[in-house]
């Protein structure tokens, strides 16, 4: 497919674009939408809390293996064919996984609407980057970067307001009417060009194989190894070494002089731009992934927030970027986007380091002002990180660069996440040490402290001296316990800040970029 001229910008391409769109805002707001309402699809299909975590998973090992090769399969079967047999394949596991009614159909419908979503995201990015003039280009990419943001900022509002009001089968029938409007726009606006099926003999097949394995078992690995104990699970400890097996395989195979059509050009990595905004890519996932992940957890754990509660909390890092973002195309072609993404980061992780001092006082009301500065900079990072990323590319690594770009930025989430989690256990862990240290019999403050909880207990009805004190202790340790917890969540909010840093300095060595979308280009 050819790219548009500079002069023109036919109608049909902007209703594919938007179509596209619909897609990867689907895709992303499906995965928060449906981790909202977890307990309750457990609950429908009879399941424990320990498995039901594999709904969640089965997703994300389908969309984490199909990312990479999404752009090999777009070349294979054309674009439009693989884009609209993808969005329907997606509705119709949609529409499976709300008719699911026990658990191992539930899992085997969640991979394979994980398998079909996960490549309306890479080929959102490639229909920008294929079917708009390089002078629109900026606003494609901000519209893109409201699916990549906003969608998960509003999903678990969306996502506990349906299930409240209709059920938990009603999230998975939402995909249906946009979806249906994206195969109707991309039907009649992407052109038809032939299948190129020869590339499936001569495909890199040791490639898809490896990094299927690679990435899946990854994924496994980044979702149970907190809940197992990581390497002390033999289960967790044989999938890492086959995981690093695999990768290592796959590498090895892509970088080879000899394979002449690898499945996903690695050598983009050596480029400037695209290795350090690759760098800072990646950084953001892990801290945009385990931000949506902290944020409702803490409110559920220290303050008793419903997940419709913390999906309003949530919705002010969303609702405005609705604002801020429409305004980034201006903002590119008047400053450096360098400086943009450079600002964001910052921005991104002031919001992070204003949530470290965590207490009873700070719940949702508190927490308006960091989220209303991240919205701010997460405006500010996305459309200028898309447009660094895929500048100068050629027609025909779009597709690998694209399917880089996301894998990178999913990948970051993933490994987020079970960092995240690990660290707040072992920080609690660490926090309560140190106060149990403190709160000792032999602590005089304590000992009056004990005594002031008996008689309150001993005066409210509690029968017996003894029944009394033992109210008394459950209620210090509950005490110690919460405590701990605020000190753990503020200090996971400072790791995610350490994060955006990271981003930040990869930003610092980004070479000025050239053309019609950045100022002073040609």
């Amino acid at each position: 497919m050819s790219q548009p001229g500079p002069g023109k910008l036919p109608t049909r391409n902007l209703v594919a674009v938007a179509g596209a769109m619909i897609g990867a805002f689907m895709a992303v707001l499906n995965i928060q939408v449906v981790n909202t309402s977890l307990p309750d699809i457990q609950g429908g299909i009879g399941t424990g809390l320990d498995d039901g975590g594999w709904i969640s998973t089965a997703y994300l090992i389908g969309e984490i293996i199909v990312i990479p090769l999404s752009g090999w399969l777009s070349q294979v079967f054309s674009l439009k064919r693989y884009l609209i047999a993808s969005t329907l394949l997606f509705l119709f596991f949609s529409v499976a996984c709300g008719l699911a009614s026990n658990f191992p159909e539930m899992v085997v419908m969640r991979a394979l609407q994980g398998f079909s979503g996960g490549v309306l995201i890479p080929l959102a990015l490639v229909c920008v980057m294929l079917l708009l003039p390089e002078r629109v280009r900026p606003v494609g990419f901000a519209a893109f970067a409201l699916t990549a943001t906003f969608a998960p900022a509003i999903g678990p509002t969306v996502g506990g307001a349906i299930t409240d009001l209709y059920g938990w089968r009603y999230i998975f029938f939402l995909n249906l009417a946009p979806g249906a409007l994206m195969v109707a726009a991309l039907a009649w606006g992407l052109k038809p060009a032939p299948m190129k099926l020869e590339l499936l003999y001569g495909g890199d097949w040791l490639g898809v194989a490896t990094i299927a394995v690679g990435l899946g078992t990854l994924q496994v690995v980044l979702e149970e190894g907190n809940k197992d104990d990581w390497f002390g699970s033999p289960f967790i400890l044989r999938l890492s070494i086959l995981s690093a097996l695999a990768l290592t395989v796959f590498l090895v195979q892509e970088l080879r002089p000899g394979n002449k059509a690898p499945l996903v050009n690695l050598r983009l990595f050596t480029r400037w731009n695209f290795g350090f905004v690759s760098v800072a890519n990646f950084m953001l996932g892990f801290v945009l992934y385990s931000a949506v992940y902290l944020v409702p957890l803490y409110l559920a754990v220290a303050h008793g927030y419903s997940a419709r509660q913390a999906g309003a909390v949530m919705a002010w890092i969303g609702l405005p970027q609705l604002v801020i973002i429409p305004c980034m195309p201006y903002l590119m072609r008047r400053f450096d986007p360098r400086h943009l993404l450079a600002l964001g980061f910052f921005l991104f992780a002031v919001s992070s380091f204003m949530n470290m001092t965590l207490g009873p006082d700070q719940s949702g009301p508190q927490m308006l002002v960091p989220n209303l500065v991240r919205a701010l900079g997460q405006a500010m990072v996305f459309p200028p990180i898309t447009m660094i990323a895929t500048s100068g590319l050629a027609v025909a690594e779009t597709g690998s660069a694209s399917a880089l770009f996301n894998m990178l930025r999913n990948l970051g989430g993933a490994i987020g996440i079970a960092v995240t989690q690990t660290f707040v256990t072992n920080r609690e862990k660490f926090h309560s040490n140190i106060i149990n240290a403190d709160v000792s019999l032999l602590n005089p403050a304590t000992r009056a402290r004990l005594s002031g909880l008996e008689a309150y207990f001993t005066a409210h009805g509690t029968m017996g001296a003894a029944a009394a004190r033992g109210q008394a202790v459950q209620l210090i340790g509950e005490t110690i316990r919460l405590q701990a917890d605020y000190f753990a969540y503020g200090d996971a909010f400072a790791l995610l800040g350490v994060g955006m840093v990271v981003a930040l300095i990869a930003t610092l060595f980004l070479r000025r970029v050239s053309g019609p979308g950045a100022p002073g280009g040609h």
